[in-house]
């Protein structure tokens, strides 16, 4: 039974966790706190208190694993916690399972192009802010150990939209003069994604973008949401929110990763609302 380690317990570590229980693979989990590894007891694969960002605590751990997947989050940190959880983390995990496939969740962020033009894993990928240059000095170091790296469009699924959140509490502006397209991909279908990678084993390595197939605009996501919940349009004017993903504008391609029989089952960010958020969504309190 293939045994796999899934660095970063959150939003998308615990569904992937999930999936490959229910593929019958044996899973352990780590999260950084005791009080989160706590919250996840009732999982049925162990959970442990191992925070990335210390050596001693990944020095310490005497299990062994066929594959290890580093999706660990910084919650939104700073540039110093982005150091210590994805380039350190990486760091830290390649030293101590040297024998390991090691699989790194990173981010389409990368990607710092401004014309709304398609991008593939051969386009450039030379990030303007300093979160993006960590994470590419991450995938850099994994890539340089024959491992994996997937770039993630922004993450949604039950629960989770920054997009619907940005709508639904006000935040969200019509910038008509500097509208740009949102890459995004429902959870499962990152999970799914991963899992499909890791199972093909060696001839898998590289970089792969996973996202659906239809990036779309803000200023038609926000018309789409509003039509749909009989909501107001958001007010026309210049966005002055920092931007989590960097100031880029592109259209990120999913190609290679269908190419290896990877097919979404949201293909679209307007079908993953539809089918998934929004039925689970309590609209009058929202």
């Amino acid at each position: 039974m293939p045994r796999v380690l899934i660095a970063g317990c959150g939003y998308l570590g615990r569904a992937v966790a999930d999936l490959f229980v229910g593929r019958g693979w044996e899973v352990e989990g780590w999260t950084k706190s005791a009080e989160s590894a706590q919250q996840l007891s009732t999982k049925p694969y162990p959970v442990l208190a191992v925070d990335l960002a210390l050596e001693h605590g990944v020095r310490a751990q005497t299990e062994n694993f066929d594959a290890v997947i580093h999706c660990a989050s910084t919650r939104g940190g700073d540039v110093d916690l982005y150091r210590h959880v994805y380039l350190d983390g990486a760091r830290r995990l390649l030293e101590r399972f040297t024998g390991s496939r090691i699989l790194f969740t990173s981010s389409t962020s990368v990607y710092a192009q401004t014309n709304g033009e398609w991008i593939t894993e051969e386009s450039d990928a030379e990030p303007k802010h300093e979160r993006g240059k960590i994470l590419r000095k991450a995938e850099d170091l994994v890539l340089a150990n024959l491992g994996i790296v997937i770039r993630l469009g922004g993450i949604y699924g039950p629960g989770r939209s920054a997009l619907l959140k940005k709508f639904l509490t006000g935040d969200a502006v019509l910038d008509l003069g500097s509208d740009r397209f949102a890459n995004q991909i429902h959870r499962d279908d990152a999970t799914a994604a991963i899992q499909l990678l890791l199972q093909r084993g060696e001839s898998a390595g590289g970089v792969y973008n996973a996202v659906d197939d239809e990036p779309i605009l803000r200023s038609e996501c926000y018309r789409w949401l509003a039509t749909k919940l009989s909501r107001p349009l958001p007010p026309t004017g210049r966005s002055t929110s920092k931007q989590k993903r960097g100031e880029s504008n592109k259209r990120v391609s999913n190609a290679k990763l269908r190419a290896i029989g990877w097919v979404p089952r949201y293909p679209s960010f307007a079908d993953g609302m539809e089918r998934s958020v929004l039925p689970n969504l309590d609209i009058e309190n929202a």
